[in-house]
């Protein structure tokens, strides 16, 4: 079954640049992320730590409902899901005074 896996901007380079990918045959969140690493190795340390367990700052969505909030990796996907993976924005400095 197909799923899309939507990608943010910073990660599109390690994607051959495209803004969505197909991932065929997932049944969770889990198999997807594993099908977008085989297709697109250098993502595997930008979203996967070497366990395989989703890195810290990397939000998972499934048609807009965030993956924490549901059964995590092990989340089901479905035929024609939508998968967004967005890694977090933080950090910054304030200018000393």
């Amino acid at each position: 079954m197909p799923v899309a896996v939507r990608l943010p901007t910073v990660l599109r380079s390690q994607a051959g640049g495209h803004a969505t990918v197909v991932v065929e045959g997932a049944t969770t969140i889990s198999d997807v992320l594993q099908g977008l690493v085989g297709q697109y190795p250098d993502m595997a340390g930008q979203v996967l730590n070497d366990d395989g367990s989703l890195h810290r700052f990397v939000n998972v969505y499934v048609n807009d409902d965030d993956v924490r909030y549901l059964s995590g990796l092990e989340t089901p996907v479905s035929d024609g899901d939508e998968v967004t993976i967005l890694p977090a924005v933080a950090g910054g400095c304030t200018p000393a005074p």
